[in-house]
């Protein structure tokens, strides 16, 4: 299943601000240096979890309904499934009614499922199912578990530090164990 980022998060969950004093840096001369740390660490730390951290919205992209009637969606957690396209033959869209699904938030990934009947079989053989889902965790900062926000602190700290190393070097590549240990609990193990 391919997802599709369609609107990213409007901020992130570590304020410039905030990032700055953790590293205590007083002058604004690596602000945007700072800034896109902050953004590659949010990035790493969703890949490595499968979460989405801030509220944003994804498009998720299948061939074919599972076989067992539930679908597993990621990034987690799961806020709303807002859209449910079938293709036909010719791409024409088919909208189906959210109704005739079973989500479960409970779990992580939250689970779709169409225990009430089968949905319409898309008629594209690629491509032919897509779902429109909006993920994370809200859309406040503080919003966010404070050991995710540490551990994009902790990476933006370890990259700005080694900002002048020569990226090939294993050390710089690896990530701290620390971030490591910050996210383990709220990896998304593959079903």
């Amino acid at each position: 299943m391919s997802a599709i980022l369609l609107t990213p998060p409007a901020l992130e969950p570590v304020s410039l601000a905030d990032a700055k004093l953790f590293l205590r840096v007083a002058h604004d001369d690596d602000d945007d240096v700072i800034a896109a740390l902050i953004a590659a660490a949010r990035v790493h730390v969703e890949a490595q979890t499968r979460r989405a951290l801030i509220e944003q919205s994804w498009r998720l992209v299948r061939d074919v309904w599972p076989a067992s009637g539930r679908l597993p969606i990621l990034p987690a957690p799961l806020i709303a499934v807002t859209a449910i396209r079938v293709f036909d033959a010719d791409g024409g869209p088919h909208l189906l009614a959210l109704d005739k699904f079973d989500i479960d938030t409970g779990s992580a990934p939250a689970v779709l499922a169409f225990e009430r009947g089968a949905p319409r079989v898309p008629g594209k053989l690629a491509s032919g199912i897509e779902i429109d889902i909006t993920a994370g965790y809200g859309d406040d900062p503080d919003d966010v578990p404070e050991p995710l926000r540490q551990a994009i602190r902790v990476l933006v700290a370890h990259w700005y530090e080694n900002r002048g190393v020569i990226a090939a070097s294993r050390e710089v590549a690896t990530m701290p164990a620390s971030v490591s240990s910050l996210i383990a609990p709220f990896r998304v193990l593959s079903l």
